[in-house]
């Protein structure tokens, strides 16, 4: 790399975030991340696109974003429950009802039911 030309580019911010994400993973700086996407550029254009290296690197991607989608469904569950438990419990105390916390937990999981059915209805 002794005789390397130095270029200035610039990134979105979404290009920038992308570039930040894989040099994370792979533990290496952004710069040296830039580095390898050039390079990786230009022997695809050069070579053509590997086909099978891009479905694998997608694959992974895909992965990736199920597992998340995976973890955000399990934490709007959860805030949603809570939410109807915090109702439940209010609207109890706001009526002065004597209801022990099991009728009340039952009533707050049936809400919970109730709104996760509503979200599944066809419009």
């Amino acid at each position: 790399m002794g005789n390397c030309i130095k270029k200035t580019i610039r990134l979105n911010p979404s290009q920038n975030r992308i570039l930040r994400e894989f040099a994370k993973r792979r533990e290496l700086s952004d710069y040296s991340m830039l580095a390898k996407i050039v390079d990786a550029g230009i022997q695809s254009l050069i070579h053509g696109a590997d086909k099978e290296v891009d479905i694998l690197e997608m694959a992974r991607e895909i992965g990736s974003m199920s597992a998340r989608i995976a973890e955000v469904e399990r934490v709007l569950d959860r805030t949603l429950f809570t939410t109807c438990a915090g109702y439940a419990y209010a609207r109890h105390a706001a009526l002065g009802t004597h209801k022990s916390d099991e009728v009340i937990a039952g009533e707050a999981k049936a809400a919970f039911e109730r709104q996760r059915a509503m979200a599944y209805v066809d419009e």
